[in-house]
């Protein structure tokens, strides 16, 4: 099966003509083109604004990008000299080989660890890999962490992060709808005030839109969900990411410099991650987050 390898990222086909394209910058995906059982001509499924960079000089504004060890600003002591979202999606990422390559689809393996710039900001022992998966119908992205601590000391040196997945999904934002979230408690980064962000609601609606800024963090949530339009839709499936976040900045976006004009009408970002309180992993122990995303066929809609 095709496997392209560049100076700077690898490209994926497989032979019923899906594709994706991961950078090793950041390890983030670009692109993911996939057609349905109902019409197999690829389609990009997200969204990278014309105006990012893919060059390495800043993180990628689309795409997949990976949040790591820290969601949004630090609250962690050892994260306090990190920025936002961590250094994850900053980083050149090493290429580790293939992990499978046969009809049924194609599979690669990126990694990163400790390097001395790194270290000037978070001084923790980690090894890092990530597993990228493309399918006909479906692409799948492996989160594996591993403690790589080998003290001895008690208490044990026990490592305590956030990890998200930040799906730009490209979609008609004004016509789109995820499930199911009904019920969840979320936090709603929109509010105006730190007690209105740090205070808890629940979902009342049956299906979540973005007809208006939304930046929503929903906890314990189900680990899957539809995000549908008219016509089209995107399952996702995750596995240890407990959390999910909703976001859409509407006509806000215009303030982002490298989001193209009007962007913000071409996608909605639904987050899997563990990002209320910290995964603790031993030393040793290897934590993985996992999520596989499929194309929907046949049409899901609820009737609102």
């Amino acid at each position: 099966m095709p496997l392209e390898k560049l100076q700077d990222r690898v490209l994926l086909k497989h032979p019923k003509d899906s594709s994706a394209e991961i950078l090793f910058y950041g390890a983030t995906v670009i692109s993911w083109k996939s057609g349905s059982t109902k019409n197999p001509d690829p389609l990009e499924r997200l969204f990278v604004s014309s105006k990012a960079a893919l060059d390495g000089s800043k993180p990628v504004r689309g795409g997949i990008p990976i949040v790591f060890p820290c969601f949004g600003a630090p609250i962690h002591l050892e994260h306090a000299k990190l920025g936002q979202h961590g250094f994850a999606r900053s980083e050149v990422w090493q290429w580790d080989g293939t992990v499978m390559d046969n009809e049924a689809g194609v599979s690669i393996k990126l990694t990163l660890e400790p390097t001395e710039k790194i270290k000037r900001v978070y001084d923790r022992p980690f090894h890092l890999s990530y597993v990228v998966t493309l399918a006909e119908h479906q692409l799948s992205t492996d989160l594996h962490l591993k403690n790589s601590s080998t003290s001895t000391t008690f208490p044990p040196d026990v490592l305590e992060f956030q990890a998200l997945l930040h799906n730009y999904i490209r979609a008609p934002a004004e016509q789109v709808l995820v499930t199911p979230l009904q019920q969840l408690s979320y936090y709603d980064k929109t509010e105006s005030t730190e007690q209105g962000r740090a205070s808890a609601k629940v979902e009342q609606r049956a299906a979540v839109d973005v007809k208006k800024a939304t930046d929503s963090v929903y906890e314990n949530a189900p680990q899957k969900y539809e995000i549908t339009w008219p016509g089209g839709g995107i399952e996702i499936r995750t596995k240890n990411f407990k959390d999910v976040v909703v976001w859409n900045p509407q006509v806000g976006g215009s303030k982002i410099v490298d989001m193209e004009d009007g962007g913000w009408e071409r996608y909605v970002c639904v987050e899997p991650g563990f990002v209320r309180g910290f995964v603790k992993l031993e030393p040793g122990k290897t934590w993985i987050g996992q999520q596989v995303m499929t194309v929907i066929a046949e049409e899901r809609r609820l009737a609102l």
